[in-house]
């Protein structure tokens, strides 16, 4: 959402919605809310984003920079100061030729800072500092984080992943232990304890015996003179393998911070208020991608104590977008906005405005297409009429409902649910 706010009332309306007409389509051109998803994405995952502006006269093309080869010790106007290695190229590359062609890929202060660190002329911002690291331009270099850390946010449950899985394999060990079955079968003895069968015939009996179970899956066979019994060594309590499992599942998702609903949702409460944990956890990358887009309209912001093109990024997910597009909807009705309903609904702002020049201006869509007849449009004598007709208008017409209009079924508490389900 890009606003202009007009501090000088001499700039004339035209310029005003001139200059908002090409902030937005430089900010369209730029496919922020494509970049801004990726970028969100490897900051959860590695900790950090860093990256370069490469300005262009119609859009700003974001070049990404590789983290193990990047820094920041230090801010300037409240930004962090990149400071990039150049033995990345020396690294990563090392056929000349290709490592040429990269280099001419990077922007020119990247190619400077190369040659001299090939002719040792690259110079150190102290004597304790390693070779190779140089400050990039603060106006084009820049990075993003979560809460000004690099700690990727699930770092903290490897351990407890990689206790899952030794807890599931041996859960599937026990599975496996579980289907197989062994086929005892104990040879007689006479009253003084002498053996009825010698050697030879419980030899064949026991070959007997495997003949019949042939290639049964799972299935053994012991023949035996003594008694034989097997002792159970599992837990006797009344935690079973699954409940164990689960637990060991549970911590995982404690460790995260996230809740199990999440994935596996089995309550409209939980999952609403894990829901709205994510989304405080990703303000703060908000307001950084904000303070992005709007560092975009320098060239738009030339004299900002008369005139600013503001950008707010809009607190939209797929789970709210609906919500928030009808809170702005009925905000109308005081006089608000009428943009937002529809930039929360996904449109750029420029796509807006020219589907509603084309359609109404253009085309005369509003002429061809009347609105039907309700009492919002019609007058009081119609109101007044089409009530009389249907019982003085008090009492509902045929196929109408008194009392308050069912919630939808996300909205509805779990105790709701359940009530419904009983009374099939």
């Amino acid at each position: 959402m890009v606003t202009p706010v007009r501090y000088d009332d001499k700039i004339k309306d035209e310029k005003v919605i001139e200059g908002w007409l090409k902030s937005v389509a430089y900010l369209d051109n730029c496919r922020l809310k494509k970049n801004f998803g990726e970028i969100a994405l490897k900051v959860i995952k590695n900790g950090c984003f860093y990256g370069y502006k490469i300005d262009q006269k119609t859009a700003c093309v974001i070049q990404e920079l590789p983290i193990d080869y990047c820094r920041s010790r230090f801010k300037f106007n409240n930004l962090p100061i990149v400071e990039f290695n150049v033995k990345f190229f020396d690294d990563k590359f090392a056929d000349t030729e290709y490592r040429i062609k990269v280099l001419k890929m990077f922007p020119k202060e990247f190619q400077q800072a190369y040659i001299k660190y090939k002719h040792n002329t690259l110079k150190k911002d102290h004597n304790g500092d390693e070779v190779g690291w140089f400050a990039l331009d603060a106006g084009a270099a820049f990075k993003f984080n979560l809460n000004h850390s690099d700690i990727p946010l699930f770092l903290s449950i490897i351990p407890k992943l990689i206790d899952l899985e030794d807890a599931q394999d041996l859960d599937k060990k026990k599975m496996e232990q579980q289907l197989i079955r062994l086929i005892i079968q104990e040879m007689p003895i006479d009253k003084n304890g002498d053996l009825i069968f010698d050697v030879d015939e419980a030899r064949e009996l026991h070959k007997n015996a495997v003949g019949m179970v042939g290639q049964a899956v799972g299935v053994d066979v012991l023949t035996t003179f003594a008694d034989v019994h097997v002792e159970d060594l599992s837990d006797k309590g009344n935690m079973s393998a699954a409940d164990q499992l689960d637990k060991v599942e549970r911590t995982v998702y404690n460790e995260a911070g996230v809740s199990q609903m999440q994935f596996n949702t089995s309550g409209n409460l939980a999952l609403e208020k894990s829901i709205l944990n994510d989304e405080a956890t990703m303000t703060n990358l908000l307001l950084q991608f904000e303070e992005f887009a709007e560092s975009l309209l320098k060239t738009f912001n030339k004299n900002p104590k008369r005139l600013k093109y503001q950008v707010q990024m809009l607190p939209t997910t797929i789970y709210n977008y609906k919500d928030l597009s009808k809170l702005y909807k009925e905000q109308t009705q005081i006089g608000f906005s009428k943009l937002l309903p529809q930039i929360a609904l996904g449109e750029s702002p420029s796509t807006v405005l020219a589907t509603a020049v084309f359609e109404n201006q253009m085309m005369k869509l509003d002429e061809i297409f009347t609105p039907p007849q309700m009492s919002s449009t019609i007058s009081k004598t119609q109101q007044s009429g089409g009530a009389n007709k249907q019982n003085n208008g008090n009492e509902p017409s045929a196929g109408e409902q008194g009392g308050r209009p069912e919630l939808p079924q996300d909205e509805k508490s779990d105790k709701t649910i359940a009530n419904e389900e009983s009374q099939g």
